[in-house]
């Protein structure tokens, strides 16, 4: 560990330090904007990333997406009259794009002010859509990360990159699985080939060849959503987003010559576990399917191996273990993997998890919006795609020959038939397609450095009430009944866009 881990103190590490976050309005960097302005006021300056046309756009979404959003009512309380002033002296807005070089930067004086003035540099920017656009993904996943690397090197006195990549760049491997390297070229089938450059100018031509023949916006998505799914199921990935995610962990791993980098392996990121308050989430992520969908009474029946993993970990944690393991990894010249998850050491499984769900709203049924309870019943569990396929084809009396070509040409063979039965059908098909890995995980994700890095700042003196990240602390029947669960009611519940099935 660093001498600065070795001084005790996180909050002695921050004083006086400048730190560049990208992906400024994302959930986790909201969490991480908050956490700094509200135990660590004496920062040197917090520069926040946003993408935007102009420096007005992004003090709006800045006020309205950031500042304005609930999660800043303990600091807002805290400092009164003087936030204001504080945000003024701390904070300052950075227009740009990570997709881009030099981070697409708009104003040329601050980013020189950056490259002298920067300590650190956490990387949050990314599309998190397993569907998303393949140049999409690319630009932000994998070249994006690259052009932080790039960008951090030009740095005077960066002590430390923090890359926050996903665990599940593993794909669906089961068993226990490492805090280890992905080096470029290599794949998860073995399969030779795997060239980013290749990748890339493969997504332009795509592009390019569509424009060209006049493809429609609509039609254009669907053909690069296409190429990405096509491309990471080609190398051994499920899907369009972990396939990026690796091949940003590459770039930065080949290329980072001497710069200190940590890559943070998150896993199912949550609703807050205590800070600034329990059950603070926005959005709809993906974990949230299965409660609120239920809860309303449109999941009725659910595709899950009942002893299949949820590696799930609350978003301040993980925000509390990137600031650990800044402080860790600085002024070293290496690389160091952690996954932050529960599976190693307080491990949860799906079954427990649809019995939180039960329980909830059972003793607290959803009201809809005529004014009545929604009463739920134990759900329809098809353990299997076959199952799934069965249950499908007597729920809507097709074929099993014509849902597994469904499946396959995402309805195209019925588009001049019924368009919103079929988008139905097309939706709960891709759906399954996309999510099953994470329904039937059985890997562990070994968390051998993330535990030393626990260890050494319990045996340091790190505050550990301030900067608590181990997941042994949390009972998961508490958090998902008086915790997580109200959360997503509270919150996001009004943003699911669910179908009964």
């Amino acid at each position: 560990m660093s001498s600065s881990m070795e001084a005790g103190s996180v909050l002695q590490f921050l004083e006086d330090k400048s730190i560049l976050v990208t992906g400024a309005t994302g959930f986790l960097a909201k969490i991480f904007a908050e956490k700094l302005l509200r135990v660590s006021p004496n920062i040197k300056k917090l520069y926040l990333l946003v993408r935007a046309s102009d420096e007005k756009f992004a003090t709006q979404r800045f006020s309205d997406e950031i500042l304005g959003n609930e999660l800043f009512g303990v600091v807002k309380e805290k400092y009164g009259p003087n936030l204001i002033p504080l945000i003024s002296e701390k904070v300052k807005l950075v227009v740009g794009d990570i997709s881009f070089e030099d981070l697409g930067l708009q104003d040329s004086k601050l980013a020189l002010d950056m490259i002298h003035e920067l300590d650190v540099i956490v990387n949050m920017a990314a599309t998190t859509n397993f569907n998303e656009r393949y140049d999409v993904a690319l630009g932000t996943n994998a070249l994006g990360s690259a052009h932080v690397l790039n960008f951090a090197k030009k740095c005077a006195k960066v002590k430390v990159l923090v890359h926050v990549s996903t665990a599940y760049v593993c794909g669906e491997r089961s068993g226990v699985i490492r805090e280890t390297p992905y080096h470029v070229g290599q794949t998860l089938n073995g399969k030779g080939g795997l060239d980013i450059d290749h990748e890339k100018n493969l997504a332009e031509e795509k592009l390019e060849e569509l424009r060209a023949t006049g493809a429609s916006p609509g039609t254009i998505t669907r053909a690069m959503k296409d190429l990405g799914l096509s491309r990471a199921r080609m190398y051994g990935w499920p899907n369009t987003y972990v396939f990026t995610k690796a091949m940003g962990e590459m770039l930065i791993g080949a290329k980072r010559e001497n710069v200190a980098v940590v890559i943070l392996r998150p896993t199912i990121i949550t609703s807050t576990f205590k800070e600034p308050f329990p059950g603070w989430t926005e959005g709809f992520r993906a974990a949230d399917n299965i409660p609120i969908g239920y809860g309303q009474g449109k999941i009725t029946s659910f595709l899950v191996g009942l002893d299949a993993i949820s590696d799930i970990i609350p978003g301040d944690m993980v925000v509390n273990s990137i600031l650990v393991s800044m402080v860790a990894q600085a002024g070293k010249p290496s690389q160091v993997i952690y996954h932050i998850g529960s599976s190693a050491t307080n491990t949860l499984k799906n079954s427990k998890l649809l019995d939180f769900g039960y329980w909830y709203f059972t003793a607290k049924p959803w009201i809809d919006k005529e004014g009545k309870p929604v009463h739920v019943g134990e759900l329809k569990i098809l353990s299997s795609m076959p199952s799934f396929y069965r249950y499908m084809a007597i729920r809507y009396q097709i074929p099993l020959k014509v849902l597994e070509l469904i499946n396959l040409v995402l309805c195209k063979l019925f588009e001049k038939k019924c368009r919103d039965f079929n988008r139905r059908i097309d939706f709960v098909m891709r759906l399954a397609d996309l999510y099953r890995p994470y329904l039937f995980f059985y890997g562990v994700f070994d968390d051998t450095n993330a535990e030393k890095l626990r260890r050494t700042a319990s045996e340091t003196g790190v505050e550990k009430d301030v900067f608590y990240l181990d997941p042994k602390i949390i009972n998961w029947e508490d958090y998902f009944l008086k915790t997580h669960i109200p959360g997503l009611v509270k919150y996001v519940s009004n943003d699911f866009v669910g179908i009964q099935i």
